[in-house]
């Protein structure tokens, strides 16, 4: 440190650290009864005069150039290219395929030669039924799910986190989240073995006298059913998210609830749930922003076993009107219309999370 009138007082991190958000006294200051200025922010220095020990003037820090961040940063900038690349060619450069929706899309014409129609496919939407039979499903399975299937992996990691022995867990964890590598096809061929009309629950249930069960064309239960699927293949791998953050929870926390006489339950309402609130809610307006998307190939592989009625979703309402009946800009018009209401629930659902003092998605400005 060289002698003179002033000197800089910084924290740890050198002068071009912009991350450097607070400024502590010296030594000098605290023993004059005087603290440096609070107003400092990141970036800042406070000049102390040493022969006084009192503050000075707030000196703002040059700011980097652009450049030098770039040459800087080179290497973390080309390790994350191939991913915006991916990124930008497979889900931002599409989105200006949505024009079709104005449009009475021809594939051998092109967008270019397509005519233009404005709204129409839109007016279209609003006045069929079967769009909003399928928006009716969409959403009641998403409603269902959402209190049957959504709390399921909480449940599960709040019991995988009593288990003490490591290697039970391990065990128990590796089992249940295995499904979730499985495809649908090899989940739905299991579900027909154990609940179809020649399967394993039928049969032993004929063999009790009781005749014809068939949970996988039973549309009045094929709510239920998909639930359960779901459940089975994904709710091991939801868990591990929630594991996550409980591993993140100091055992003092614990240690001190025991001793101020806290039960099991106790513990788990006062210490557990509030270490997982910021996840739960993290997921919960993720789920809301997938709220009209339910799952296209579970369905689909479903349909002609329930019929269109317990089966028709928004996913698969967009597949046959544009694949299958070749009405594109129909179908674009029902798909865009999707991705903005999506939208919307997302970003409403951050909003409230903000009301309630919680992070989000994104953190405010």
């Amino acid at each position: 440190m060289t002698h003179g009138s002033s000197q800089d007082v910084r924290g740890r991190g050198d002068a071009d650290d912009p991350a450097l958000a607070t400024v502590a006294p010296t030594a000098a200051s605290a023993a004059a009864g005087t603290a440096a200025p609070a107003l400092a922010t990141a970036g800042d220095a406070v000049v102390v005069d040493e022969g006084s020990g009192r503050a000075g003037a707030v000196q703002p820090r040059r700011k980097v150039s652009w450049r030098a961040r770039l040459a800087r940063d080179r290497s973390l900038i080309l390790m994350t290219m191939p991913a915006v690349l991916l990124l930008a060619v497979f889900a931002y450069i599409p989105i200006a395929g949505n024009v079709v929706a104005w449009q009475d899309y021809s594939p051998f014409l092109g967008i270019a030669d397509s005519q233009w129609v404005g709204w129409y496919n839109f007016q279209r939407l609003f006045v069929n039924d079967a769009f909003w039979h399928a928006v009716g499903n969409t959403l009641l399975i998403t409603a269902f799910q959402l209190v049957f299937f959504f709390p399921v992996p909480i449940v599960m990691a709040l019991l995988l986190n009593s288990v003490m022995t490591p290697r039970v867990r391990t065990t128990i964890q590796s089992i249940v989240y295995l499904p979730h590598f499985f495809s649908w096809v090899i989940v739905v061929t299991v579900f027909q073995q154990l609940f179809g009309g020649a399967g394993f629950v039928a049969q032993r249930l004929a063999d009790l006298g009781y005749d014809g069960f068939d949970l996988m064309t039973d549309p009045d239960t094929f709510l239920v059913l998909i639930t359960m699927q779901s459940v089975w293949k994904d709710a091991g791998w939801g868990m591990i998210i929630f594991l996550a953050a409980l591993s993140t929870v100091d055992p003092a926390l614990y240690e001190a609830a025991v001793v101020d006489g806290a039960n099991r339950w106790r513990r788990i309402w006062h210490v557990t749930l509030p270490a997982l609130r910021p996840v739960i809610i993290l997921l919960l307006i993720l789920r809301l922003g997938d709220a009209l998307t339910v799952g296209f190939e579970q369905l689909i592989l479903q349909r002609g076993a329930v019929g269109v009625d317990a089966s028709e979703v928004l996913d698969t309402f967009v597949y046959y009107q544009g694949v299958i009946n070749g009405d594109w800009s129909f179908a674009a018009a029902a798909g865009l219309l999707k991705g903005v209401v999506s939208l919307v629930l997302v970003l409403g659902a951050n909003k409230l999370a903000h009301l309630f003092g919680e992070a989000g998605v994104y953190k405010r400005a």
